[in-house]
């Protein structure tokens, strides 16, 4: 995990690439979860990369697959919501509006809230 050199953005980012599932919310529709990578994030925001473009302003829920785990057993995932800012050559950029992390254990659990 490194930070990108020659940044201008307030918040660092960092080059990661974890596993995460996204959708995008549309009042009234149950969207499928569709898959993709993530390529970096900050605390602010985070570029992940998708097949298909999505809607630039539209709201978004991600699940990223957390390297760590809950008591060395449980995963973790962390959610976000956000939403898209820009989309350019397969990759998605989304401005993070809260993050929370849950541990898959039967039931998720909440480790943390914010808004």
């Amino acid at each position: 995990m490194t930070a990108t050199v020659g940044e201008r953005r307030k918040s660092t980012r960092f080059d990661l690439r974890l596993p995460l599932r996204y959708r995008v919310s549309q009042k009234g529709v149950e969207n499928r979860w569709s898959t993709g990578i993530t390529r970096d994030m900050s605390k602010d925001g985070v570029v992940f990369k998708t097949r298909h473009p999505l809607p630039v302003g539209g709201h978004v829920e991600l699940r990223i697959d957390w390297p760590a785990r809950y008591e060395s057993t449980y995963p973790v995932d962390l959610q976000l919501t956000g939403f898209v800012i820009r989309n350019e050559h397969g990759r998605t950029a989304v401005r993070i509006s809260s993050h929370r992390f849950l541990v898959q254990t039967t039931e998720p659990v909440e480790l943390s809230k914010t808004a």
